[in-house]
């Protein structure tokens, strides 16, 4: 795993900021994971491509996280503090494996969903019911119904509901969800947590500061940006702190 040097991570962010979310994820990874082809990128699971989104954040920023969610019942405001040991999950099943399922008569053959499902989702501009649709056809691999093969438009919902339950299980580290309580109308609920976009957040946070930075320092002693990101962020600081930005 390659660690990020500060220029590196701005030209990240610069080319990542007009893509979708998971061209963000691959944008990422491909800078990290320089040794693996972006097309073996794309083809890592959603739980293991997020799996190793929580190892790049940690190597960013470290394992705390802090987040803000809204209670749904009341909108009070909560302070999330927690660890990101925490929302680890090990995985339960190798990577993209050839699962089945066998219910009613059908016999089901799939994968896990990936970041080109995600790209072709984007791109189709289906709706939330549609796109899980679409999701589902492009991991269904065959369909059988006592032994004759199936389209897979042609499988019932409930059969439908129970692959995806086991994609879920199968891929744990792509549906984190954070058990919440409301300190104050003591409401309870799940919520998703999603790396991808926490991630991306503070990285958009860490870019408009250190620009900052550098326009401040550049201005003052004329040097490079090239110089100013080498420096480390102590020396910076150290030298906003004099200028007393």
């Amino acid at each position: 795993m390659h660690i990020l040097t500060a220029s590196e991570l701005l030209s990240v962010w610069e080319r990542g900021r007009s893509q979708p979310s998971h061209g963000q994820a691959l944008l990422l990874l491909s800078a990290v994971y320089p040794e693996t082809t972006p097309e073996e990128l794309a083809g890592l699971s959603i739980g293991r491509r997020d799996a190793r989104l929580l190892t790049l954040r940690e190597m960013l920023f470290g394992p705390h996280l802090l987040s803000i969610a809204a209670c749904p019942a009341c909108a009070e405001q909560l302070e999330l503090s927690f660890e990101i040991s925490d929302i680890r999950v090990e995985a339960i099943e190798e990577q993209n494996p050839r699962l089945s399922l066998e219910m009613e008569g059908f016999e089901v053959l799939f994968r896990l969903p990936d970041s080109s499902d995600l790209a072709a989702l984007s791109m189709s501009g289906a709706d939330r019911e549609g796109g899980h649709s679409l999701l589902l056809k492009r991991c269904l691999t065959e369909v059988r119904l006592n032994g004759k093969d199936q389209q897979a438009e042609e499988l019932p919902a409930a059969i439908a509901g129970a692959v995806t339950k086991r994609m879920s299980r199968a891929d744990p580290q792509a549906d984190v969800k954070l058990s919440l309580n409301c300190p104050s109308c003591g409401h309870d609920w799940l919520a998703v947590f999603d790396i991808l976009s926490f991630l991306w957040s503070e990285i958009e946070t860490w870019a408009e500061r250190i620009l900052h930075e550098i326009h401040i320092l550049a201005r003052s002693y004329s040097w490079r940006e090239a110089d100013i990101l080498a420096m480390s962020a102590l020396r910076r600081q150290s030298y906003l702190d004099m200028l007393g930005a």
